[in-house]
């Protein structure tokens, strides 16, 4: 396989993803090709290269088997910074377009739209070069199977490179239909898992010995893994604050809150209109790669509320403030659905695109604004060599905290925070002015359900009851829009339209969601809904051989390969999530058939787990539900909401909570319910302790051994 590699393989430059455009012209087009039809914002922007893209279609897919033409699979998202070079550099470049068009069946695909699609060739082009990314640009047989990729390529490289496999294709076609069965079996290969056949007994999990290795790649200065570029992997985190928290671990405990001391004061938050960029290029969390993704903001969300319930620190409840004030006013549509992403690039003065544009600013600018404030303010904010980027301008920054600011200026906390205001306030509407980053106002149904889920979070920590009827909001525009009569999601939906039969994320995230939600309203519906979700995959996404969910359903288009997504990522995986919902739905209803399938799931995991931590961590946070005791809280009266509220602002990574106003059959629930009065049962797999009155009480029972 490595020595048709060394013949295939040229000379590729990889680069990282990062940033988005959107070039939508106000004028006429000298081309315009099949992506015209199509709703993706990332596929739009293609629709007037002069090549002749098609969409990933059957029709497409039936055409390069007709012609007998190799295809090129081009895959991006809106917000990627290289995949917009590549197409300045290439696409949009007649020469190129020539090449590809007489040779090939070129087709454009949306990586967000189509996961299942991009994980497969992902996967062909890490066997390929040991790295991928994106833009990710593939070449695979009539038939789809891949047998040449990478990433980024430079003009001359990509025309050159098109020729070469080309030029091979048509004098020795078995080379490339050799090669491409061999990577065929390795891509079948990278995502299976096996049955497990070891004793099941999670309470032998090694957790401290394996958090102890993870710790080893720990940033004990800046937070976040010890190497750059810095991804915030909000679950890694959720994870650890978790383990500190029940095992008492202050080392853990503190690395946890510096990352998210250091990544709230750092480049990656934007300071002025609020929200999380996607990662940071240096290890200081100084410069991001500047476009806002939704899945990032709505776990970060989640987290930074979590770890307030534990610390009450004021700069938890203010990044949770004035993140959700701008997901509300840049990411959400009248109906209540959230958009996908806003670029990193927007244009200059000079009318040219640029990475960061809108958010940096110059010094003179600055002190033209903020006046007799601007010395305060460049302290605050590090508008000096420690906070300078490049070409004159500034990236803010903080390094000091709040006391030590009000100690060198001698002001009230009173006065610094209605200076930060002003700023804000100023800055904001300065900004305002330029031209803005570009909008994917597409709307994915597993990225809106990680939203509910943090719109709930912030809910339960603050009680703000606007946090809660957005994520109703939500839950009721997926319920109207994406779920199908047939009982199936859509994973898309744009202009009115949903589209594209979901993948298991779509559910797996959506049923997290909706469970949160009858956490916090008691509405029943909101449990049904979960049930029926759940045993829809079971029907669809089950794999009975492994006790696993495939990331496809048995309704979708056959691909190279059908796999199952279980490694935790920058989004938890799939399968871990379904794991999760599966054990906690198990105690809703009493499933015993939801609680045997997650505990298959994750025994079957488990192997992996302790060589890889930070890539399972969201099945770390399971085997903690069965290695120690996992509470079921059941409010029962009246009263029931309002303690629940209570309950709900405490840190209770173990527990559950059900609960009813009025009697109920429900297994958690039925002959509990006490007319003109309101109890709290604290219990272990439906064993309860004496019920109590008080939130209080409640809350000791859980810190008490059972």
């Amino acid at each position: 396989m490595r020595s048709i590699l060394l013949v295939l393989i040229l000379s590729i430059t990889i680069f990282s993803c990062n940033s988005s455009k959107k070039d939508i012209l106000e004028k006429q087009h000298q081309y315009t090709n099949e992506l015209i039809n199509e709703t993706s914002p990332y596929l739009l922007q293609h629709a007037h290269n002069p090549v002749n893209w098609k969409g990933w279609n059957s029709e497409t897919l039936e055409k390069a088997k007709e012609e007998e033409k190799l295809m090129i699979i081009s895959i991006g998202y809106s917000a990627c910074h290289w995949c917009h070079v590549m197409e300045k550099e290439s696409f949009e470049d007649s020469t190129v377009a020539a090449t590809m068009n007489k040779n090939f069946i070129a087709v454009k695909v949306d990586r967000e739209e189509r996961p299942d699609v991009d994980q497969i060739y992902i996967n062909a082009v890490q066997l390929m070069t040991g790295s991928a990314g994106w833009p990710l640009n593939v070449i695979t047989l009539p038939d789809g199977r891949p047998v040449w990729g990478g990433t980024y390529f430079k003009k001359d490289t990509w025309i050159n490179s098109l020729e070469k496999i080309e030029k091979l294709y048509q004098e020795n076609p078995q080379k490339l239909i050799d090669y491409a069965t061999q990577l065929e079996e390795g891509i079948k290969s990278m995502d299976l898992i096996s049955v497990n056949t070891d004793e099941l007994n999670f309470t032998k999990f090694p957790s401290d010995s394996v958090v102890k290795e993870w710790s080893d790649s720990f940033d004990y200065v800046y937070g976040g893994p010890n190497r750059a570029p810095k991804f915030m992997m909000p679950n890694n985190l959720a994870y650890l604050l978790r383990y500190g928290t029940q095992h008492h671990n202050e080392e853990v405990l503190n690395y946890v809150y510096l990352t998210l001391d250091r990544i709230a004061y750092g480049g990656v938050y934007d300071h002025i209109g609020g929200g999380f960029a996607r990662y940071s290029t240096d290890l200081k969390w100084h410069v991001p790669h500047f476009e806002k993704m939704l899945y990032d903001n709505a776990q970060l969300v989640s987290l930074y509320s979590q770890a307030y319930q534990i610390t009450k620190k004021p700069l938890y409840k203010e990044v949770v403030k004035e993140t959700l004030e701008f997901i509300k006013r840049e990411m959400t549509n009248a109906e209540g659905a959230f958009y996908s992403s806003l670029d990193a690039d927007s244009l200059t003065e000079e009318g040219e695109l640029e990475e960061g544009a809108y958010y940096v600013f110059n010094k003179a600018d600055l002190q033209l604004i903020l006046e007799e404030d601007f010395s305060l303010f460049s302290e605050y904010y590090n508008i000096n060599s420690y906070g300078k980027w490049e070409k004159g301008n500034y990236v803010l920054i903080r390094r000091k905290n709040d006391n030590s600011i009000k100690d060198e200026f001698s002001i009230s906390q009173n006065v610094l925070e209605q200076k930060k205001k002003s700023w804000k306030k100023k800055l904001r509407a300065f900004r305002n002015n330029r031209s803005k980053p570009r909008l994917d106002d597409k709307t994915l149904t597993s990225w809106n359900a990680l939203m509910i889920k943090g719109y709930v979070e912030a809910f339960k920590t603050f009680q703000v009851q606007d946090y809660l009827a957005a994520a109703e909001k939500n839950a009721q525009f997926i319920i109207e829009n994406q779920l199908q009569p047939s009982g199936a999601l859509n994973h898309s939906y744009k202009d009115g339209q949903s589209s594209i039969n979901g993948y298991l994320e779509d559910y797996a995230t959506l049923i997290d969601a909706f469970i949160s939600l009858y956490e916090v309203t008691l509405d029943d519906k909101w449990i049904r809904f979960s049930e029926k979700l759940t045993n829809y995959t079971y029907e669809n996404f089950y794999n009975q051989e492994n006790s696993m969910f495939f990331f496809t359903s048995i309704k979708d288009e056959k691909l190279v390969a059908r796999n199952f997504e279980y490694r935790d990522n920058v989004i938890p995986a799939s399968n871990s999530i379904m794991a999760k919902n599966l054990f906690i739905l198990s105690h809703h209803l009493d499933n015993k058939k939801y609680l045997n399938t997650s505990s298959n799931m994750l025994h079957n995991v488990q192997p992996e787990i302790k060589t890889y931590a930070s890539a399972y961590s969201n099945w770390l946070d399971l085997i903690e539900n069965y290695k120690n005791n996992y509470f079921e809280i059941v409010v029962v009266g009246k009263d029931a909401k309002n303690k629940i509220e209570e309950l709900n602002t405490a840190y209770l990574p173990n527990a559950m909570i059900a609960g009813s106003t009025t009697e109920s059959e429900k297994p958690l629930i039925n002959y509990r319910y006490i007319e003109n009065e309101t109890l709290i049962y604290v219990c272990v797999n439906n064993r309860c302790k004496l019920p109590v009155s008080s939130v209080s009480e409640a809350l000791e029972l859980l810190n008490n051994k059972f």
